[in-house]
């Protein structure tokens, strides 16, 4: 019990040092703006253009940090300071939000697995405790309850794959973006540097969620299984 509880304490403390860097770095970055003078918008825009995908439309969309790509309604969603910015930090979003569009494009697999498992994860992740709980007010003894414990374990087992095959979409998707950038001269040298830079700190917390996903899942199969 120590020992797990140390080990969120830990991935807990990753996460906020993580999530923290990562602002400043993207508040760093987006007080100097590109040398070409386009928005994350014209980025976005290019990008697609680049790639031969025009049936991507780029909007914004109100939050921070609230930039996605939308594989149902083939929309690239950049937040507002996005959007409408014209510095280094912004073209690195949506050059990475592009690179979801053209891993759809090309029918990237990690893409399709992901996609093809939201609708079942989106349900598994929110009643997968809640199954589990139910599994041990049952009773491990009763057939029934170990049936619904087995349930509610396949189910944040789900979640916590979920979790990891999304790594490689999203390192994959700023490879394609930091590449573009590059081979398009889009940025400069330096302000490749800090694109690179901030996309790197964006992927940080994929892992560490993906971490945490692993270390709940392993405490709960201990915590169940190994007293049996």
């Amino acid at each position: 019990m120590l020992q797990y509880y140390l080990l969120i304490g830990i991935i807990a403390l990753a996460s906020s040092y993580v999530s923290s860097t990562l602002k400043r770095k993207f508040l760093k970055y987006s007080k100097t703006s590109l040398r070409n003078g386009l928005s994350g918008a014209e980025v976005a825009e290019k990008m697609l253009s680049d790639h031969g995908i025009y049936n991507v439309k780029v909007v914004s969309v109100k939050g921070r940090l609230t930039d996605h790509y939308n594989p149902k309604d083939r929309t690239i969603n950049l937040s507002e300071a996005v959007f409408h910015k014209r510095n280094a930090a912004a073209a690195a979003v949506a050059a990475h939000e592009c690179g979801h569009a053209v891993q759809h494009a090309r029918a990237y697999s990690w893409l399709q697995m992901r996609s093809s498992m939201v609708p079942v994860v989106s349900v598994a992740s929110r009643l997968s405790t809640m199954v589990i709980f139910a599994g041990l007010v049952l009773g491990l003894a009763s057939g029934i309850g170990y049936f619904v414990l087995i349930l509610g374990f396949f189910m944040m087992g789900l979640a916590t794959l979920f979790s990891f095959i999304t790594l490689p979409v999203e390192y994959d998707a700023s490879n394609r973006a930091l590449i573009w950038l590059k081979n398009r001269n889009i940025v400069s040298r330096d302000e490749y540097k800090s694109a690179e830079d901030a996309l790197r700190w964006a992927a940080r917390t994929y892992l560490v969620a993906a971490l945490g996903s692993l270390a709940t899942l392993l405490y709960w199969a201990i915590q169940v299984f190994g007293r049996r």
